[in-house]
């Protein structure tokens, strides 16, 4: 862990990396919250899945849209906007909920575009690690740091909703996370760190500019791979809650299933990102999906009730601990495949392709929990993996033939 205190002793690094972690914890905290008040002021289940998916939509459809546009005109210039406007809709959406005069079919809408104007933090601070940290070693530690930071936020999301909760104010828990968007976004758009950033428009509107990417058949193979291996994800996720209500009793009891992947991705990530790696990103990434996938297999095979309840938590967490490699490993290979002059377009695509696989993934679960219970569901979810396991190999050919990038954006 030395590595990894070494860099937030460097105030060029901590300070963007610590309020980037605080304003993206509304990406755990504002779907949850979305359901959580939906359900309670309109007792509707059906409407909150709709607003939750369209707001999941939006995120998926303007990411690369505000990706784009740090690369050419800069990150402030664009965080600070799209988090205000993303933070006012969700106040207009928990005031548009409340007020139960205002029609249901207003509450999606709305809940679009308040995905939509959401700011891509993930891909702005992985520009800043490029340029605040210069050492590849050092740098591989950061964006490892970064991943096991995001797993946290997916664990401690859920559980400062349900502290708020407790407090008996329904829509105290999306207030809270538009405090923690507009609040975060603002310090991290004024650190040393993020400023370094510098844009590149002469470059962006380049001669074929807009088609180096999604016309890029490697660009394009590894965003395919990461969407198939999200669904999978997705699948599991919704499968953890229908686990523990059959080996629990409740769904609410959910956190006694999901910290021990969630715990195991974190641990994953920084024992990965530690290391010094000889092979490519693209073998270890055909690696880490396949044991990742048939570690799915088994736990699927270990959720039935005459299991030990150790031997399945035991199971979750390593098959957690390949979870945080496969992003890191892609965001790689994203870097690789991608000019310097869009590299924040790009890290925005592989948003896009994880978050709608895993929205995918979602609905799928639900069909399949409801036909034939979480065995199955788990069992399609690492297949949905081996899946994009496959495609990874069939995709290394491709992969092989690009040169690194320079290590400055």
């Amino acid at each position: 862990m030395s590595g990894y205190f070494a860099l937030l002793r460097d105030p060029l690094v901590a300070r963007p990396f610590v309020s980037s972690v605080v304003a993206r914890i509304p990406i755990a905290t504002a779907p949850l919250g979305l359901v959580l008040l939906v359900r309670d002021q309109r007792e509707n289940y059906t409407l909150a899945g709709i607003v939750t998916g369209l707001f999941a939509v939006g995120l998926a459809v303007g990411s690369p849209l505000w990706g784009r546009a740090m690369d050419r005109i800069g990150q402030p210039r664009v965080l600070v906007p799209a988090a205000s406007i993303s933070g006012l809709l969700l106040l207009l959406l928990t005031g548009a909920t409340v007020w139960t005069a205002v029609p249901a079919v207003v509450l999606p809408v709305i809940a679009l575009l308040a995905g939509a104007a959401f700011p891509p933090l993930s891909p702005a601070m992985r520009s800043t690690w490029r340029v605040v940290v210069t050492d590849e070693r050092k740098r591989r530690r950061g964006y490892a740091l970064d991943a096991a930071a995001v797993e946290t936020i997916f664990v401690g999301g859920p559980l400062l909703l349900s502290v708020l909760l407790l407090l008996g104010v329904a829509p105290l828990p999306l207030l809270v996370t538009v405090v923690f968007l507009v609040g975060g976004t603002l310090v991290y758009s004024r650190s040393p760190g993020a400023r370094r950033v510098v844009p590149r428009p002469a470059a962006g509107h380049a001669a074929g500019a807009g088609a180096v990417l999604l016309h890029s058949p490697g660009f394009v193979l590894l965003m395919l791979v990461m969407a198939v291996m999200s669904i999978g994800f997705g699948i599991l996720d919704v499968s953890i809650a229908g686990l523990a209500e059959d080996l629990l009793g409740s769904a609410d009891r959910l956190g006694a299933l999901f910290a021990p992947i969630a715990g195991g991705s974190a641990i994953g990530g920084l024992v990965y990102g530690s290391r010094d790696w000889r092979s490519a990103d693209r073998r270890r990434l055909l690696v880490t999906l396949t044991v990742f996938g048939l570690l799915l297999l088994a736990v699927a095979a270990s959720a039935g009730a005459d299991v030990p309840m150790v031997v399945l938590v035991v199971v979750l967490f390593l098959t957690g601990l390949f979870i945080s490699p496969n992003l890191i490993a892609a965001q790689g290979l994203v870097d690789l495949l991608s000019p310097s002059h869009r590299l924040g377009e790009a890290q925005a695509w592989l948003s896009t392709a994880i978050t709608a696989g895993a929205a995918l993934g979602n609905a799928v679960a639900g069909v399949l929990l409801d036909a034939a219970g979480p065995r199955l569901a788990l069992t399609v979810a690492a297949c949905a993996v081996l899946a994009a396991s496959v495609l990874c190999l069939t995709a290394q050919r491709s992969w092989a033939g690009s040169a690194p990038l320079p290590a400055s954006v």
